[in-house]
């Protein structure tokens, strides 16, 4: 439009835009149409569209989103075109799923790897930097399933699709508080472990009396703290 052309009191223009009245009935038939297409477009690439997605089938489900989206405002574009935009990225990702599905590799290529976080109440270093998670939002996660310190916890995977599996100690043993500094009320009530000290950077445990001096073996961090029970 011309700037001329612009006025504030112009509520006809606001409202509608540039398009007749008659269609927004169009909008109606074209959004039923769109909506009836995604349903099918996501039953037809499986139940897991209906769950927490991995990466490609996010990129799947927003390049369909975004490709079959224009024809709802754009009076100028038809419907036919995003029934084959649908047609394209559901057979992508159909194939990807059956080659996924018949060959290993191909799947940790395009699905991603599991990763251990936490192993025998120890944390992974190298594991946590190359999936870019920090330690805090580790702690988060074990607290928020109920855990008060890693000894409780035998091992920690970070899925591919990015969610966390936590398989618990049967038996716990002493390990590094998880509980936040912030709250030393809580902290402190917890129960220490007698001989037992861990590294405050990694988790690792030494049984010993007295203070360790020497570097933790797994990630040469020289800040050791008493160990928790319980």
């Amino acid at each position: 439009m011309k700037p001329e052309e612009i006025h504030i009191t112009d509520w006809m223009r606001i409202l509608l835009g540039e398009v007749p009245g008659e269609y927004l009935i169009e909008i109606v038939i074209r959004i039923t149409f769109v909506y009836l297409l995604l349903m099918v477009s996501m039953r037809l690439m499986g139940k897991r569209m209906a769950a927490q997605l991995s990466r490609n089938e996010l990129a799947a489900q927003v390049s369909l989103a975004a490709a079959i989206g224009m024809p709802i405002l754009a009076p100028d574009r038809g419907l036919l075109p995003a029934v084959v935009v649908a047609l394209v990225i559901v057979s992508i990702q159909r194939l990807i799923a059956k080659l996924a599905f018949q060959n290993q590799r191909f799947e940790a290529i395009t699905q991603d790897n599991i990763s251990t976080l936490v192993e025998n109440s120890i944390l992974h270093l190298d594991s946590m930097q190359n999936v870019r998670i920090t330690r805090e939002r580790l702690m988060e996660q074990l607290r928020s399933a109920g855990m008060e310190h890693l000894g409780q916890v035998k091992r920690l995977y970070i899925e591919a699709s990015g969610s966390f599996t936590l398989i618990k100690n049967e038996q716990p043993e002493p390990g590094l508080s998880i509980i936040p500094e912030s709250d030393p009320d809580f902290r402190n009530a917890q129960k220490k472990a007698p001989d037992t000290f861990v590294c405050h950077n990694c988790g690792n445990p030494r049984q010993t009396s007295a203070k360790p001096s020497e570097p933790c073996e797994n990630c040469q961090d020289k800040n050791w703290v008493r160990a928790v029970e319980g």
